[in-house]
């Protein structure tokens, strides 16, 4: 499955741009419709290990939210966060391979979000996103890849609006690296969910005053 493809690429290089998404052990393209050959299709595994419903309530989202889904793959985790901003809201899904977002983009059309939900080709070391812009930046699974955490955090800051949230959701083992380089990007911690096994959420505000 190209995801995996993707993601071993990724570890090799240490860039960022593509969640753990589930992979079909038979090596098939993704479905975009979430469904399987009578399995579970990708969007089920995925929701049922990742518990997306838990990232978007720590996140606040809610309709009329501006949204950036970071290192989004094929829109897995997208999906949900399109449908708890609907309507009137806008997500914009970003990753370094522009392939990846052609599935994504066949997931929204499937699911009806591709009004809502726009692809955004990025450099691995940078955000691509407007300034003042975003209630919520939501990197998933992802913030590993960076080779430098801090200083991508850093340039994400300026895109959040005042009081906008940063959420890092990553397997329990990158929590440590993961809240230092944001505290040390200018972020403070305000709420984290611990309740997915293996996994947290850390939600974060920008510092008043950082620059």
């Amino acid at each position: 499955m190209r995801a995996v493809l993707v993601c071993l690429l990724f570890a090799i290089a240490a860039l960022p741009g593509c969640k753990s998404e589930p992979s079909n052990a038979a090596g098939k393209t993704p479905d975009p419709t979430g469904g399987g050959d009578g399995d579970e299709g990708d969007q089920a595994l995925f929701d049922r290990d990742r518990q997306p419903e838990m990232i978007i309530r720590a996140l606040g989202l809610a309709p009329g939210k501006y949204v950036a889904d970071i290192g989004a793959g094929t829109g897995l985790l997208t999906v949900h966060v399109a449908r708890a901003v609907t309507p009137g809201g806008k997500v914009v899904a970003t990753d370094i391979d522009g392939a990846v977002l052609e599935y994504l983009k066949a997931r929204m059309v499937a699911a009806g979000f591709d009004h809502v939900v726009e692809g955004r080709v990025v450099q691995p070391t940078e955000p691509g996103l407007e300034p003042g812009r975003y209630d919520a930046i939501l990197l998933a699974q992802v913030d590993h890849y960076f080779d430098d955490r801090t200083a991508w955090l850093k340039k994400a800051a300026p895109a959040l609006k005042p009081g906008g949230k940063l959420a890092i959701a990553n397997r329990a083992h990158h929590r440590a690296a993961a809240i230092a380089a944001a505290e040390a990007a200018g972020y403070t911690l305000v709420t984290e969910v611990a309740d997915i096994p293996g996994q947290f959420v850390a939600v974060f505000e920008v510092k008043e005053g950082t620059p």
